[in-house]
C-alpha cells in the first residue's frame, strides 16, 4: 500500500507517534449548473467528477474522495465504479469514499468493491464508513430505520474482521453469518485505510477506536472547537483498548475562490438554496447572510475565503482538535464546473502548501 505522498509530519497524539499531514478534497457530485444556470444532466455531472478527481491528482491534492447518495441533486450513488475511472487516470492520489453508508450496504460487498479500487489503483484505496446523516439508502435497499444502531453496530465489526485478512468467521443478526470463509480479492500489501465517520456521537467515537478504525470527524455546522472533546476521547480509548495510535481527521465543507469576496458571492446563494431545500426535510434553521458569515468565520464550520484565509483556519481547527487530516468538501448543487475545477486548482496548489507551511 503506498503513502500519501505527503511530506509533513504532525503528532495526533502526546507520545512520538506521527502521521502524515494529509489534506483532501471531497465531493457529494452535487448536480453543477451550466453557463446559463441550468442544471446539468446526472451523466455529465458524474463524467465532471472524474475531471475533477485527474485534475486533483495533477494539482497536488493527497486525497479525493466521493460521497454516496441515492437523489436526484446528488447522484453519485456508485462512487467506488467513479473512483475507478479517476485511478485509471492518475498515479499518485489516494482516492476513497467520503462516505459508505455502511449500514445499508452489505460489508463483504464494500470490502470487495474497495480491494478491487485498491488492486485497480496500485494500493491507493480508502473507505470512511459512515451510519448515514441522510436516510435516502435505508428504504431503497429495505432496511427498517428502527435498526439504525443495531445495523451499524454489527457492520462496522465484521468490516473491521474482513480488514485482517484471511478466512473471516463471524455471527450477528443482520445478515448470514460467516464460517472460516476466505473473501477475495486479496489485498497485496495488508488492509487499506479504513476509517469511522462522526458527526457528534461519543458512541461512535468509542466504536471506532474498539473495532480499530481511524476517526474522521464529520463538522458541518457550529463550532469546530466543540469536537475537541471527541478526538480526545478517541485517543483515550484507543490507550484503554490497548490499540495501537491512529490518526484523527476532519471533513467541513467550503470553496475556494482568488479573493474572500469572490468565494462568498459565488458560495453564499448556492448555499442558502441548497439549505433552505434540506430545512423542509430535516428541520435544520434556514440560513441568514449573518449566520452564514459567522460560519465562514474562524469559529463556524464553513471554510469559505481566499487560499490564505482558508489556509489559516484549515491550520488552527487541524492544531485544536489534534488532527492531521483536513478533508474539503468542495461544491455546492447549482456552482458551474468551471468553479468547481478553479476550487480544486487553488486548493492543492496555494491552499495544501500553505498549510504545511504553518504546522511545520
Amino acid at each position: 500500500m503506498t503513502n500519501p505522498p505527503s511530506t509533513a509530519a504532525e503528532s495526533s497524539t502526546d507520545g512520538p507517534t506521527k502521521f502524515p499531514l494529509v489534506l483532501g478534497l471531497d465531493t457529494f457530485g452535487d448536480v453543477t449548473n451550466d453557463n446559463d444556470d441550468r442544471p446539468l444532466s446526472h451523466a455529465q455531472t458524474i463524467r465532471n467528477v472524474v475531471e475533477q478527481g485527474v485534475l486533483a491528482d495533477q494539482v497536488g491534492v493527497d486525497f479525493f474522495g466521493i460521497g454516496e447518495h441515492h437523489t436526484d441533486d446528488f447522484p453519485l450513488s456508485a462512487g467506488d465504479v467513479v473512483l475507478s475511472a479517476i485511478a485509471a487516470r492518475t498515479t499518485r492520489i489516494h482516492l476513497g469514499s467520503a462516505v459508505t453508508v455502511l449500514s445499508s450496504d452489505d460489508p463483504v460487498r464494500v470490502f470487495q468493491r474497495y480491494s478491487t479500487l485498491n488492486a485497480i489503483s496500485g494500493g491507493r484505496a480508502e473507505v470512511i464508513l459512515g451510519r448515514g446523516s441522510s436516510i435516502d439508502s435505508f428504504p431503497l435497499f429495505g432496511y427498517d430505520l428502527a435498526d439504525y444502531e443495531e445495523l451499524f453496530e454489527e457492520k462496522a465489526h465484521l468490516f473491521s474482521e474482513l480488514l485482517k485478512g484471511g478466512p473471516v468467521t463471524w455471527q450477528g443478526k443482520t445478515r448470514a453469518s460467516l464460517h472460516n470463509q476466505d473473501v477475495v480479492p486479496h489485498t497485496e500489501s495488508g488492509p487499506f485505510p479504513a476509517w469511522i465517520g462522526v458527526g457528534g456521537s461519543p458512541q461512535s467515537v468509542i466504536r471506532a477506536a474498539r473495532f480499530g478504525f481511524s476517526l474522521m470527524l464529520a463538522i458541518i455546522g457550529g463550532s469546530p472547537a466543540r469536537f475537541a472533546p471527541f478526538s480526545q476521547l478517541f485517543h483515550q480509548a484507543l490507550e484503554r483498548l490497548g490499540q495501537p495510535a491512529r490518526p484523527v481527521g476532519v471533513h467541513s465543507p467550503g470553496h475556494v475562490a482568488v479573493t474572500d469576496e469572490q468565494a462568498r458571492e459565488e458560495f453564499w446563494p448556492r448555499y442558502l438554496e441548497v439549505i433552505r431545500h434540506y430545512c423542509k426535510i430535516r428541520g435544520f434553521a434556514v440560513p441568514t447572510k449573518e449566520s452564514f458569515l459567522h460560519e465562514i468565520g474562524p469559529h463556524g464550520a464553513l471554510y469559505v475565503g481566499s487560499p490564505e484565509t482558508v489556509a489559516q483556519k484549515i491550520a488552527a481547527n487541524l492544531t485544536a482538535l489534534r488532527a492531521t487530516r483536513f478533508d474539503l468538501k468542495f461544491g455546492m448543487g447549482g456552482l458551474s464546473h468551471e468553479a468547481l475545477m478553479a476550487n480544486i486548482e487553488l486548493y492543492g496548489t496555494q491552499v495544501a502548501p500553505r498549510v504545511r507551511e504553518l504546522l511545520t
